[in-house]
């Protein structure tokens, strides 16, 4: 079994250091979907929520999250991001959005939790904008779908290889 990285001999957590890892470029991409009934999905394309442009503010939260992610999960490295887009792919007939988030660095450590956090602020966005219109949106299938750069290489999540990804 594997030393777990984020606790010290005596048992305390720590942050990894990462002071000796070699810099290189460094990408994620993170999806969530977010599914509502039809009448608000319609809302949303149409852009006739009462509280104004949903997805570009989704997009804007997203961005931010991604910025702010060591400030939210204790073990995350304050990084210095390159590149973050928040994508959103609509599906009328399943009224949902799909979220998908890319992060870039070079750097010492990876962004996986950045494009993460990214789609799951983006997403809570969108719920917190159009709850009055449906409270019963349900926020599904967070995950990493690809990763790249560092010491583990590269990661593809099966059956995802055919994924958009926003460059």
């Amino acid at each position: 079994m594997e030393e777990f990285t984020h606790i010290d001999k005596q048992g305390y957590v720590r942050m990894v250091d990462v002071t000796a890892k070699k810099p290189s470029e460094r990408v994620a991409v993170a999806q969530g979907v977010i599914s509502m009934n039809p009448a608000t999905f319609e809302k949303i394309q149409n852009q006739k929520v009462k509280k104004g442009n949903v997805i570009e503010t989704a997009r804007i939260a997203g961005v931010m999250a991604a910025k702010k992610t060591s400030d939210l999960i204790p073990m995350c490295h304050p990084i210095n991001l390159t590149h973050i887009a928040v994508d959103f792919y609509p599906d009328k007939d399943a009224s949902a959005f799909k979220i998908e988030a890319t992060v870039r660095i070079f750097g010492q450590t990876g962004v996986e939790m950045e494009a993460l956090t990214a789609v799951s602020v983006a997403a809570l966005t969108i719920y917190d904008m159009c709850k009055s219109y449906d409270k019963a949106m349900t926020i599904s299938d967070i995950c990493l779908l690809k990763k790249s750069g560092g010491k583990s290489g590269t990661f593809i999540r099966a059956g995802r290889e055919d994924s958009p990804t926003p460059e």
